[in-house]
């Protein structure tokens, strides 16, 4: 089917989580409770992390690039999915799904870069804690950072490229929450073979090579950690990245599942259960798992809230 048979509309309808019935009430009160809380979540940490100069170190300020990193991607989502909740069908312009699906891809890419520059950081800081001031210093840390979010808006920007540059077929309806590459994909006409090999290429070059980053940095980080002698010494040595790992496994758990897979076996009801969680869910992982545990930023959220108290007082 050629550009002529493609059809004139120039918008597109989600149809959301409209196959839940009756549940999607429930659905919207339990969404919406997340996401104040993620939200919330983040934007204290980013806070604290800011305002306090203990935490002026390289883990904390990329964990706090992390929660705003997180934050964009679930801004540009989640209203719009907890809209659809309430109102029903939801339609979308054709530029407005290409903005949605660059600025989505863009984040969620940056998130991929950010952890694994957050696991360069744990490589240094156990496997080289004597040279760690010097060789994490601010210009680098500074390149780092940016690099990330460069990273993430090229490649958002390609893999937008990739989607909208096909013509769609008579039927608009995008059964999905947002603009997502796998369901709008599925709208297209004609061959969408090259299309399919381009985005598995750019999710492949963005997984697989922070990944294998990250996979090279722990590694380093196990051998060191099992040459320390003592075992409280062991266990406070993987303590600090517990919390980071857990993240990374959750979060390319879930982005693995969503973008390396054949076109064939995308499923309405799974892809939505999983998109949730790595919309809804991974985004509140970052302030409980990986900062409200860590004693460091526990200490600054209570000073946090005791200088307001006083202030009041």
């Amino acid at each position: 089917m050629g550009l002529s048979n493609a059809t004139s509309w120039r918008g597109f309808v989600f149809l959301g989580f409209s196959s839940f019935g009756d549940l999607q009430l429930l659905l919207f009160a339990i969404f919406l409770s997340l996401y104040l809380i993620t939200l919330t979540s983040n934007v204290f940490i980013i806070l604290v992390i800011r305002l306090d100069s203990h935490l002026h170190i390289p883990m904390y300020l990329f964990l706090s690039y992390l929660s705003f990193s997180e934050t964009c991607y679930t801004l540009g989502i989640i209203p719009r999915m907890l809209s659809g909740l309430v109102m029903g069908d939801q339609a979308i312009s054709y530029v407005g799904c290409a903005t949605q699906m660059f600025f989505s891809a863009s984040w969620a890419c940056t998130n991929c870069f950010l952890l694994t520059v957050m696991g360069f950081d744990r490589y240094v800081a156990i496997c080289a804690p004597l040279h760690y001031v010097s060789r994490m210093h601010p210009t680098l840390c500074a390149q780092l950072v940016v690099t990330s979010f460069l990273g993430g808006y090229l490649f958002g920007l390609g893999m937008t490229l990739v989607i909208f540059r096909l013509p769609f077929c008579s039927s608009h309806e995008i059964q999905h929450f947002f603009c997502d590459t796998p369901p709008v994909l599925s709208l297209a006409c004609g061959d969408t073979g090259l299309s399919e090999l381009g985005i598995l290429i750019l999710s492949l070059l963005v997984l697989l090579i922070s990944f294998s980053l990250l996979t090279i940095s722990y590694a380093y980080i196990l051998s060191a950690i099992l040459r320390i002698p003592s075992a409280e010494g062991r266990k406070k040595a993987f303590s600090t990245c517990a919390s980071h790992l857990t993240v990374v496994i959750v979060h390319y758990g879930c982005a693995s599942f969503m973008y390396l897979r054949p076109k064939a076996s995308y499923s309405l009801e799974r892809d939505q259960l999983i998109a949730v969680t790595y919309t809804v869910v991974t985004p509140l992982l970052n302030p409980i798992v990986y900062s409200l545990r860590n004693r460091a930023v526990q200490t600054a959220l209570k000073n946090a809230f005791q200088g307001r108290l006083l202030g009041k007082g």
